[in-house]
């Protein structure tokens, strides 16, 4: 072999090295072989509710457009969990008084920038009171109560702090639900490393890093939440995400015996319940009382992904996001009674006021 050609040779093969093996994670995306059934779902078999949606600029956005693409899905109604609160929640609620009364529901949130000066719970409850008065149709808490959110001493203010108490009591005074996000999945905790399912996301995404102090070790931020529900068993407790459980249903199984006023969304956390489809269908049987649908961030082209785990007996079809699974999605192919209630009757059930009408039977 003459050195001309071996050295070809070892120009070839680097250069298929470099552009087929020398790669990172992120880039590497193959083409499934597997020949399976294919049934996707553009649109919701039944009209939904998504009670977990956020439009920060309601006040003055064309919301014709967004019932458009709300049609699309078969979506009835969209729950803005992004309200505020005083003449930033009016505003909104005008805009869909004027236009869409009946598609939108508004949720008002709570300024907990005071906590500590005297009276604050007692005053932040009338505020709430207000807000309802101007058509909100419940509260929305951000995980930023047991992560972010300090006292006027500057500590962190736990999800169970006394001092809030006066609101869960007066939202069950009120008959509103409360929709709360605490803490986030606990990978955001566990070392970042080659065993950490989330290294991806925070790889691409280093601030959602958390520790054990910073702020506060996951479980210690999880207990406080179950604490506080516990505490306020008249109050409707709607956990989002599954409470970071979707990954553990035998655990949060566990969680709905001991804590009967605690309903569930699914919002993020599909592709959790699409990698596990007989343990989640029996989950979603036994508790298909207190399950919500709701998706979080509004992009309508990752609904059909929902649809799809909810609806179909599909096997191995991909998610929509690698950062948040790099696995696969199998379909529950939930029954038409469960996915209803799952869709729109349990929403009905719990927030008040919305238009039953455009759900049909």
């Amino acid at each position: 072999m003459s050195f001309k050609f071996s050295l070809s040779l070892l120009v070839l093969f680097g250069t298929m090295a470099s552009q087929g093996q020398d790669m990172g994670f992120e880039e590497y995306s193959p083409k499934s072989t597997l020949v399976v059934s294919e049934n996707p779902v553009n649109r919701a078999k039944y009209t939904f509710i998504d009670v977990h949606s956020h439009q920060f600029g309601m006040a003055t956005q064309d919301l014709s457009s967004l019932v458009k693409d709300m049609d699309e899905l078969n979506m009835g109604i969209m729950v803005n969990l992004s309200g505020g609160s005083g003449a930033e929640l009016k505003a909104k609620l005008k805009n869909v008084n004027d236009n869409y009364p009946n598609r939108f529901a508004i949720f008002a949130n709570v300024d907990f920038g005071g906590v500590g000066t005297p009276n604050w719970g007692e005053q932040a409850a009338t505020q709430l009171e207000l807000d309802v008065k101007s058509g909100a149709k419940g509260l929305k808490i951000y995980k930023s109560l047991g992560l972010r959110n300090k006292d006027i001493d500057g500590k962190r203010i736990a999800v169970d702090d006394p001092r809030l108490d006066p609101i869960w009591e007066k939202c069950a005074e009120l008959g509103i639900p409360v929709l709360i996000h605490s803490a986030d999945p606990k990978s955001f905790w566990d070392p970042f490393d080659k065993y950490n399912e989330r290294w991806l996301e925070l790889k691409t995404r280093p601030r959602r890093k958390r520790s054990d102090t910073d702020p506060a070790p996951w479980q210690q931020i999880i207990d406080e939440q179950h604490r506080m529900f516990r505490k306020h068993p008249n109050t409707k407790f709607i956990n989002a995400h599954m409470g970071w459980y979707a990954n553990n249903l035998d655990r949060l199984g566990e969680l709905m015996e001991q804590i009967p006023n605690m309903y569930v969304g699914i919002g993020a956390i599909i592709a959790e319940l699409g990698r596990q489809p007989r343990r989640a269908k029996a989950f979603f049987i036994q508790y298909q009382d207190r399950i919500l649908f709701g998706k979080d961030s509004w992009k309508p082209e990752e609904f059909p992904t929902y649809f799809r785990v909810l609806e179909t007996a599909d096997e191995y079809f991909p998610y929509y996001k690698k950062y948040h699974a790099f696995w696969a999605m199998y379909g529950m192919g939930l029954p038409d009674e469960v996915l209803k209630k799952v869709y729109y009757k349990n929403a009905l059930n719990l927030i008040p006021g919305l238009d039953s009408s455009l759900f049909k039977d």
